[in-house]
């Protein structure tokens, strides 16, 4: 069992910078790949992005590429994302999740968070 809990949504203007939060305690959390996925009301949800078990892979939606990073930190069994130059449309609950497989695919993972609201004002 590996349970995450986001943190570090806020409301933010448009142009600002953010990073998102995953922490996760549990089973070993180097067993898992790490993605990232957001929703909206009404939505299917939507894939961010996604690291590797090292940290050394990663994968990321077309619209958010070049804009946000996904990082890991195994020490502190920590998944970050950091998002820049936020655009309206980045609007959405953000939840991270781990999973065994590779992939966009929300059904390749099996943990999920809570999630956390980020905002981004025009």
């Amino acid at each position: 069992q590996v349970q995450l809990v986001e943190s570090g949504g806020r409301l933010v203007q448009a142009g600002d910078s953010l990073r998102l939060s995953c922490a996760a305690s549990g089973r070993t959390f180097t067993s898992y790949k790490m993605g990232w996925f957001r929703q909206t009301p009404g939505k299917e949800r939507e894939f961010v992005a996604v690291i590797g078990r090292s940290g050394a892979v990663t994968n990321y939606a077309d619209s958010v590429k070049g804009r946000f990073t996904i990082s890991r930190d195994n020490a502190k069994n920590t998944v970050y994302l950091q998002m820049n130059s936020l655009k309206p449309e980045d609007t959405a609950v953000y939840s991270c999740a781990a999973g065994s497989g590779w992939g966009r695919a929300a059904a390749l993972y099996k943990y999920w968070g809570q999630g956390t609201q980020v905002t981004v004002s025009s």
